[in-house]
């Protein structure tokens, strides 16, 4: 049995915060997976001053809409890199797939369902195909780990403001059902199963009103696990005290 330490961000501009010298406190811990999300660049365009240290395996999936979207996974762990083009039916650099030992990672950056009733549609379409596409691979005996930037607050105790969001994409009753059918599935929200019910810890806030000073943010980003996981789940926290980006990151360690 060995720790294995995954981290996940939604950095909000890969460049961005390289400037900001954001990503150094990576040279600063054990880290065996690092997810990022939203790195809006072409993987030519990643700077290599994000951190020192080396992973032996990077994977860029960069978004067709250049300046958008894009994930990105570093580890060093061997395994194989899959691919979930079924899902990300449009290109736009949603998710990387990585297969290790019997598990299953992905690294996903969830649609945004704000800009329209088009796009909340098709953010709803986009969970529905992978809560299909991983219920396949358990099916196939794989165990999943899934991190990243779902753009839903599933409780009303996953946001500040839950009364007045109540009919804004990202709290509508129609995404937050998601979150319960995958839950239902069989799956795991690792930050409730080891804080329960613990109130205002948020991994989210608009840029906008002084919302991070006031810690009037969301919980949007997560780590799930199959259930045959749960045994090894040791830590699970929001790690809000770093800065850089509008999110946080989050961190999971399983002992596996």
């Amino acid at each position: 049995m060995a720790k294995r330490t995954f981290i996940s961000w939604n950095v909000n501009g890969i460049r961005a915060v390289a400037k900001k010298d954001a990503l150094k406190w990576i040279d600063e811990i054990e880290v065996d997976f690092l997810g990022l999300q939203e790195i809006k660049a072409e993987a030519e365009q990643i700077p290599d001053t994000l951190f020192k240290k080396t992973f032996k395996f990077q994977s860029i999936n960069t978004s067709s809409n250049k300046g958008q979207s894009g994930v990105a996974l570093y580890t060093d762990i061997k395994g194989m890199a899959g691919c979930c083009e079924v899902v990300d039916i449009l290109n736009e650099g949603r998710i990387n797939e990585y297969h290790f030992d019997n598990i299953t990672f992905f690294n996903v950056y969830f649609p945004n369902g704000q800009r329209s009733d088009e796009r909340l549609a098709y953010k709803l379409a986009f969970y529905d195909r992978f809560l299909e596409y991983i219920l396949d691979l358990r099916k196939e005996g794989k165990s999943i780990i899934v991190c990243g930037d779902v753009n839903t607050a599933h409780k009303p105790i996953d946001l500040a403001r839950p009364k007045a969001n109540e009919k804004t994409s990202g709290f509508l009753p129609i995404e937050r059902a998601w979150q319960d059918k995958l839950l239902a599935s069989g799956f795991i929200d690792t930050f409730r199963y080891i804080h329960g019910d613990v109130q205002e810890r948020y991994s989210w806030w608009s840029y906008r009103s002084a919302a991070r000073k006031n810690n009037i943010g969301w919980r949007i980003d997560y780590f799930y696990v199959s259930d045959d996981l749960k045994d090894s789940i040791i830590e699970a926290d929001i790690l809000d005290e770093i800065m850089g980006s509008d999110h946080c990151p989050v961190k999971l360690v399983l002992e596996l």
